[in-house]
């Protein structure tokens, strides 16, 4: 199929199998090979029949880290060798190292072709307008269900509780110009806005926030209450504003906890999981917390600086 002949192939059998690394299997019918050995085992024969045109097509995703290594190698020996390669991925890490120009496609139209930090930096940002439309719209249909008196859906049921003294009638992610927004940079400002009534006047009321992670880990939570806030009154339909000078939280998904209650913790009305935001940032560190920090060396350990980021600035 690509135009060698058998004396060639047998030439470059051994060496196809050593790189892909499918000495042990290579007598077994191909049928029998995972996803990733049968990857593994097309890019070996693409790169050892030494095409003028290469066509990756995710195949980075497969294999573990010694073997993505290798391809890497490859690659980017042909790149030397100024062969042309064409590389199919949703790795904008590996489309930043390794292209001369990028196109984004979606849902076949071409929509940006060019530099390939532009191009990514537009993918991102698409992608980015995307989950904050489905979060929008996932908020305002729990808004709508937490205004109405019974509720249909038994997740919100299970997910709200107390005695109903004040109760906390909406919830609004702003951005620093109060505007709405559920996907943020790491870094950035953040408002949640509770909106809420109580029946009556009452003189001993707390509010509070819970930050969780998808493991159910809570990031961070505090209360009027620890913050040494003294109620007074709370009379008439009101508003709730916890402000947020910089999200320094790392990429993920989080679920905000809400709450108003009394001192001595009885609930007046306590929302659990019930909204969602996301945090996204091109810095891949691990954990929860990003604290604000810098690093120090002797004159004797040099390091290179990295390009200025206001995160760690």
């Amino acid at each position: 199929m690509l135009g060698l002949t058998r004396k060639s192939i047998v030439e470059k059998f051994d060496e196809i199998v050593r790189f892909a690394e499918l000495e042990d299997f290579i007598d077994q019918p191909v049928k029998t090979y995972s996803s990733g050995m049968f990857m593994r085992l097309g890019f070996a024969i693409a790169v050892n029949v030494d095409p003028d045109i290469l066509v990756i097509d995710e195949v980075l995703a497969v294999g573990d880290e010694a073997f993505s290594h290798k391809c890497l190698d490859k690659i980017n020996d042909f790149k030397r060798r100024q062969k042309t390669i064409v590389l199919v991925t949703h790795a904008m890490s590996l489309v930043k190292e390794l292209c001369d120009s990028a196109m984004w496609l979606k849902k076949g139209q071409l929509m940006k072709m060019g530099d390939p930090r532009m191009v990514c930096g537009a993918y991102l940002m698409d992608v980015e307008g995307q989950e904050e439309k489905e979060l929008q719209v996932e908020h305002q249909r729990m808004t709508e269900e937490l205004a109405s008196e019974k509720t249909a859906d038994p997740a919100i049921r299970q997910s709200r509780w107390g005695g109903g003294e004040i109760q906390i009638t909406k919830v609004q992610l702003l951005d620093e110009h109060d505007q709405e927004k559920y996907v943020y940079a790491a870094g950035e400002p953040m408002q949640v806005k509770l909106f809420v009534r109580p029946r009556q006047t009452l003189d001993d009321f707390v509010f509070g926030i819970g930050i969780f992670n998808t493991e159910g880990v809570c990031c961070y939570g505090t209360n009027t209450n620890i913050e040494e806030f003294q109620p007074l009154e709370c009379k008439g339909a009101g508003e709730v504003t916890f402000c947020i000078e910089q999200l320094n939280l790392v990429e993920g998904t989080y679920f905000l906890d809400v709450a108003a209650h009394r001192r001595d913790d009885y609930p007046y009305d306590y929302h659990r999981h019930l909204y969602t935001f996301k945090v996204r940032s091109h810095i891949k560190d691990v954990g929860i917390l990003r604290p604000n920090h810098h690093w120090e060396f002797t004159p004797n350990i040099r390091l290179k600086q990295p390009a200025s980021n206001p995160i760690l600035d």
